[in-house]
C-alpha cells in the first residue's frame, strides 16, 4: 500500500504545481490584455475594436485551459484512494474537457458575433439618418461595433473607393454568426440597383434580427431547468460518494481495490455517460428546433 501511495503523493503535488503554474500564466495574459486595451482605446475607435476582439480570443484561450484542472482533482482522489487509477482517467479526461470548452466558447464567439451585426445594422440606421452617406455611415458604424472583424478592411476599402460592397458583405458575412451581413447586402443591392431606402431596408433587417436574437434568449431562458437537471444528475455519484466517507464506509478503497468494486465503477461511469450524453442530446434538440 505504501509503494501506491508514494507515487500517488508524488503525482498530486506535479499536478497541483502545474495548475498553480497554469494560474499564474492566465493571471498574466489578462494584465497584459488589460494594458493593451486601454493602450489601444487611446489610439482611436478602430484600433480600440481591433484590441477588443484580440483580448476576447485570448479569454477563451484562458478559459480553454481550464480542462488542465482535471489533473490535480484526479490527483487528490489518487491520494485519498491510494490509486493510481483516478489519475489515468484525468489524463484521459483533459482532452475531452478541452474539447467541449472549445465548443462552448465557439458557441459564445458566434452569437457575440450576432449580437455585433445587430448593432451595426442599427448605427448605420442611425448614421444614415443623421444625414452621413451610405459609405462613411458603413465605415463609421463597422469602426464603432467591430461586427465585421477581419473583413473589416475589405468591405471598408470597398465602401471607400466605389468597390463592390455587397460582395464584401457576403464575404465578411461566411464567418459564424455573421448571417445577418448576408441580409445587409442584400439591402445594400437593393439600394443600389432599385433606388430603394437603405436605411428603411436595414432597420427591418434590425428588427428581425433583434427579434431572432430575443427568441433565442427566451428558448434559453425556458431550458434553463433542464439543464439544471442535467447538472444535477452529473453530481449525483460525487454526491453519493462523499456520503459514503463521511459514514464511513471508504467507497474508493472499494471501488478502486476490489474486482467488485472495479467492475462496479466501469459499469456505473460508462451509465453515467451514456445519461448525461442522453439527457444533454435531448436538451440541445430542444435548442436546435
Amino acid at each position: 500500500m505504501t509503494g501506491v501511495l508514494e507515487p500517488a503523493r508524488c503525482a498530486a503535488v506535479l499536478c497541483a504545481g502545474l495548475a498553480l503554474w497554469r494560474t499564474v500564466e492566465r493571471r498574466r495574459g489578462a494584465a497584459r490584455a488589460r494594458t493593451v486595451l486601454r493602450g489601444g482605446a487611446s489610439e482611436g475607435r478602430g484600433r480600440a475594436a481591433a484590441w477588443r476582439a484580440t483580448v476576447a480570443r485570448r479569454w477563451v484561450l484562458s478559459r480553454e485551459r481550464r480542462a488542465w484542472l482535471c489533473l490535480p482533482a484526479a490527483g487528490l482522489l489518487a491520494l485519498l484512494g491510494e490509486s493510481p487509477l483516478p489519475l489515468v482517467a484525468g489524463a484521459l479526461a483533459v482532452p475531452l474537457v478541452a474539447r467541449r470548452l472549445r465548443a462552448a466558447g465557439r458557441r459564445r464567439e458566434r452569437e457575440a458575433r450576432a449580437e455585433r451585426v445587430v448593432a451595426l445594422c442599427g448605427a448605420v440606421v442611425g448614421e444614415l439618418g443623421a444625414g452621413w452617406q451610405p459609405a462613411q455611415a458603413l465605415s463609421f458604424a463597422a469602426r464603432e461595433t467591430g461586427a465585421l472583424d477581419g473583413d473589416e478592411a475589405g468591405v471598408l476599402a470597398a465602401a471607400r473607393f466605389g468597390g463592390d460592397v455587397p460582395e464584401a458583405l457576403r464575404r465578411a458575412a461566411r464567418q459564424d454568426g455573421a448571417d445577418g451581413l448576408a441580409g445587409m447586402a442584400a439591402c445594400w443591392q437593393v439600394a443600389v440597383d432599385g433606388g430603394a431606402g437603405l436605411a428603411a431596408g436595414l432597420d427591418r433587417l434590425e428588427g428581425a434580427l433583434r427579434g431572432h436574437h430575443e427568441q433565442r434568449e427566451r428558448l434559453r431562458a425556458e431550458l434553463a431547468g433542464a439543464w439544471a437537471t442535467v447538472t444535477v444528475l452529473a453530481l449525483l455519484p460525487a454526491a453519493g460518494l462523499a456520503l459514503g466517507a463521511a459514514l464511513g464506509a471508504e467507497p474508493l478503497r472499494v471501488l478502486l481495490h476490489t474486482p467488485a468494486g472495479l467492475g462496479c465503477l466501469a459499469l456505473g461511469g460508462s451509465l453515467e455517460a451514456a445519461g448525461l450524453w442522453w439527457a444533454a442530446r435531448i436538451v440541445r434538440g430542444g435548442e436546435r428546433a
